[in-house]
């Protein structure tokens, strides 16, 4: 395996920045394949389609991607907690606009931070990491007050479920750490594993909660929908492992509060969402904490 660079370069931090772009519109566009998909059935073929995909392309690169017999129980915890994550992440934005989906999904850096200090060793808060946390949930309230006649019947549901969703990301990624990471598993087959067993999850919340809903398909919304597989799902997750062996991981983390920042730009311009004064404000502070969680502690000689 290639060793680590220690500073991030310049096509390092252009690439970064194109995977917190994907992120960012991958909100709105669900928020478009919603109109004609139901939300739970996009999400189950999404993962479908990602996974195969995946497999394509680890085999291509002559990479194992399933995981061995005797740690696929780890892989099945992996895709159950990546598949809440997804319901409620596609579920969620049905209620609430994209631009407030996308701030409260990325509070993921809080929820980590703060589960890291009780389930990882090593890994404790500091005073910085607490003023991250701080203001991040201040950023978390200052949206959750946010009010405009334009938002739509129940968009208070939407919020928590993408609090939620932001909770259970949080769980998957503490899992890989105290777990995944310690055995021998590369990253294709985590990946493939959260793709491959959050499809039963997936499908059956779409059994149970949407039923016969019809679909209306246009070629926006299979546009949409292509986007989150390929460019999301498959692009930027591949981009991302492949940049985490590449980089340091606390650089990088440094960079994802841009990913809300874009989808509230998108969520405003695409799909002219209101964004009023506090959204602004909670995003800044949403932002701002995930900066302070994940930069690197200073080192004194």
């Amino acid at each position: 395996m290639k060793e680590t660079q220690n500073r991030m370069t310049l096509t390092g931090a252009f690439l970064l920045v194109i995977v917190c772009f994907l992120w960012g519109a991958n909100v709105v566009s669900i928020r478009i394949s919603n109109q004609g998909i139901p939300p739970l059935l996009a999400a189950t073929l999404r993962s479908i389609l990602a996974a195969v995909l995946l497999a394509l392309y680890a085999r291509a690169k002559g990479q194992a991607f399933l995981m061995p017999g005797g740690e696929r129980i780890h892989g099945m915890v992996i895709g159950f907690l990546f598949g809440m994550d997804f319901l409620f992440l596609y579920w969620g934005i049905a209620f609430t606009t994209a631009s407030r989906s996308t701030i409260f999904l990325y509070t993921h850096p809080f929820w980590v931070a703060l589960g890291a200090h009780f389930v990882l060793q090593g890994d404790r808060l500091t005073p910085a990491k607490v003023l991250g946390l701080c203001m991040a949930f201040a950023g978390v309230l200052a949206v959750f007050g946010a009010r405009s006649a334009d938002l739509p019947p129940g968009y208070w549901i939407g919020d928590l479920m993408e609090v939620a969703a932001a909770i259970f990301w949080g769980a998957t990624t503490l899992y890989i750490k105290r777990t995944v990471q310690r055995k021998r598993i590369n990253h294709y087959q985590t990946l493939f594993a959260q793709l491959f067993y959050s499809t039963p999850v997936l499908g059956l919340g779409s059994l149970i909660f949407e039923g016969n809903k019809a679909l209306n398909l246009s070629w926006p919304i299979l546009a949409a929908f292509a986007f989150q597989v390929i460019a999301v799902a498959f692009f930027s997750y591949v981009l991302w492992f492949w940049m985490i062996i590449q980089f340091p991981v606390s650089k990088l983390t440094a960079f994802t509060f841009l990913a809300p920042l874009f989808g509230v730009i998108m969520g405003s311009l695409i799909l002219s969402e209101p964004v009023t004064p506090m959204v602004w404000l909670g995003m800044a502070l949403v932002g701002g904490g995930i900066y302070v969680i994940n930069r690197p502690a200073k080192k004194y000689p």
